[in-house]
Parts: structure tokens; sequence; C-alpha cells
């Protein structure tokens, strides 16, 4: 990156970008004053946000975290700024208000900023090269989705003619669909069959994608992969989204970032119970929920984490069932984290095996 050694006016400059789709808004003001020095409105586009970070001295910039927030950062980064991505929904003062628009919201980031960084509750992306195999997975989830909407398609028109096709894994489902579509509604379906089989090999190709990446780039996947019923998409998706598991003084705080915590509302001697807080990556906490459920299942093994639903599930509450597969999620990401960390060896039933400790 570009390093630059900021004169004393720029040292005292900061700015705010709203970032829009087509067109950015920057603010820029005077960090002692807080005049407003400059305003200004660029195409969000690399080559002009470079040119018109590339021509200012040194100084600190807020932008919010959005669609091209990532790339948008490197940029200004690589020109000598200071960068800081806020998750703009955790601030009020900037998703809430009756007087918003993209102008006011690039000075608001700047003055938060000029006052204290924190206030922006400031997230850190992923590199770049992490974004490009993250692609890959976001890509298959894109695929799969498109491919399960035709699937119910074709059986929701089936259906509505009094016929049904057999329960079957989905990879083969085009060629058992045509076993039992009746010729009057083949031309009707015929395309969307076609696309179904076509979609199942480009899965299928990302599939073996994956089991490259995890095998050959991230072989630390195999340590997480030790744990029943995570594979090797849960794995991937978890180390590319925590990326360096470092950054968590504790295991337990990457529950947390996942959103997979009940949120607070304390006031005085009111504390009421509430919903997990679903902030983060909401494609992986879906992963470990998923994972929860299998290790919860009929199949899954017996396990500390097995057993820690179970006496949730049991405890006869209306949603006990749910905060069972919840709590077994939590617990799953410390344990991913803990296992990467360490690469030890994973016990089923390890904290179960402790001796209870002797009091004197």
């Amino acid at each position: 990156m570009k390093q630059s050694s900021p004169s004393s006016s720029a040292a005292h400059r900061i700015a705010g970008v709203d970032l829009g789709d087509l067109t950015s808004h920057v603010c820029i003001l005077d960090s002692i004053t807080g005049e407003v020095l400059e305003e200004a409105r660029i195409r969000t586009r690399p080559k002009d946000m470079q040119s018109f970070f590339g021509r200012h001295e040194a100084m600190r910039v807020a932008i919010e975290v959005g669609t091209h927030s990532n790339w948008s950062s490197r940029v200004i980064a690589d020109a000598g700024h200071e960068i800081t991505v806020a998750n703009a929904a955790r601030v009020r003062l900037i998703h809430g208000g009756p007087g918003k628009n993209d102008q006011l919201d690039a000075e608001k980031l700047a003055r938060l900023l000029r006052y204290d960084r924190n206030l922006l509750s400031p997230i850190q992306h992923r590199s770049k090269n992490s974004q490009y195999d993250l692609a890959v997975l976001r890509g298959r989830g894109a695929l799969v989705s498109a491919r399960t909407m035709l699937v119910n398609h074709v059986r929701g028109v089936m259906k509505s003619f009094g016929l049904r096709i057999p329960t079957c894994a989905t990879k083969v489902f085009a060629d058992k669909a045509r076993q039992h579509v009746p010729s009057e509604l083949m031309p009707a379906l015929q395309g969307q069959l076609e696309i179904i089989e076509s979609l199942t090999g480009q899965v299928h190709a990302l599939d073996l994608k994956i089991r490259d990446l995890c095998s050959n780039k991230y072989p630390v996947t195999s340590v997480l992969m030790q744990v029943y019923g995570v594979a090797e998409i849960t794995a991937l998706t978890f180390v590319l989204s925590i990326e360096d598991p470092n950054r968590f003084n504790r295991s337990r705080d990457v529950a947390a970032y996942l959103g997979l915590v009940p949120g607070q509302r304390q006031s005085g001697s009111s504390d009421p119970a509430r919903r997990i807080t679903k902030s983060g990556d909401r494609e992986l906490r879906r992963l470990l929920v998923q994972c929860a459920q299998r290790i919860l299942g009929k199949r899954g093994i017996d396990s500390d984490l097995k057993r820690h639903g179970e006496r949730i599930a049991s405890s006869g509450s209306k949603d006990a069932k749910r905060r069972a597969v919840v709590a077994v999620a939590r617990k799953l990401a410390v344990l991913l984290h803990c296992l990467w960390l360490t690469g030890e060896i994973y016990e089923p039933l390890r904290n179960s095996k402790r001796k209870p400790s002797i009091s004197a």
C-alpha cells in the first residue's frame, strides 16, 4: 500500500463517504474546528475513487459497509488514507432520522469519526483472496437456490393436475420427473427439467472446487470436519468468514460475532429475555444451525454437543426445541474456533468423561 506522510493540514482532515450504487458523496471536515472544507460527488468506480483520493493528502476516512465497501476501502487505503468501515445499521444517527439523504449521511460519518471512531461500530473486511474463494461458496448457494425454485415449480405444476413425482435426491430429479410427467405437460416442463439437469452439473463442479480448496489451500478445514455434522461447505465458510482466529480474545466471542447470543435491553431492574441478535454473517449462521440440527437428529452421534441440546429440549417449554438448536449452534461455533486454534483431536464426549472434582 502507498504510504503517505500527512502534512499538518492533511492530518487535520476527516472525510465521510456515503457509497451509492452509481455515485458517492464525500464530505471533508477540519478535525479541529469541524468546519466543512469540501463536498464532492464522485462515480462509484475504482478509477474515480483512486483519482479523487489520490490527489488528497492522507486523511482519516469513514465509509459505510455495503456492496461496494470492500473494494472501495482497499482503493482508499492504497491511496494512503486511514480507512474505517462503519456498520451503519448499528448507528441510529445514520440510518434513522427524518432528514436522511446521501449528502447528510456523508457528513454524519465524518463527524462521528471526528468525535470517536468506536461510535461507528467499525468492521473488518476480508482479504481479496478470501473474497474470491468465498464467491465460490456464494455461487454454489445461488445455483442451489435456483435449482430448488425450479424443482418446486415442477412439483407444484404436477400437483395441480393430481400427479406427483416420487421423493428422490435432487441430483436425479430431472430423470425421475421425465418418467412421471405426462406427454401433455412435457412442453411446459421440458425447459425447466433441462435447466435443473444443467444446474446439477454446475453444482457438482463447484463441489469439486470446494473440496479442492479444503484439501490444498485450507487444510485446517479437516480439523473442523472432525465434528459430526460439519462438512466441507460449513468448514470452509467458517474459515473464510473468520479468516484470522487470533482476532478474538476468547473463543466464546465468536458466537457473539455471528449473532448467536441473546440481545440485551436492560434498564434498571428490568432485563427481559430476548432472541439472538442475528448480527454477523447470515450464511455462516444458517450453516451452523443446519449442523446443529444434524447433531441433534436421530443419526447424530452421542456427544457433549448433543447432550447439551437434549437437556434444553427436554425442559418442556414451548420453544425448547428451537432454543436447543440455537444453543448447540452457539457451542459449535465456539468449539470450531477452539479446534482451529489448537489443532487438537476432537473428543465428542470430552467433558462428559471428566471426573467430578472432589471437594474437601
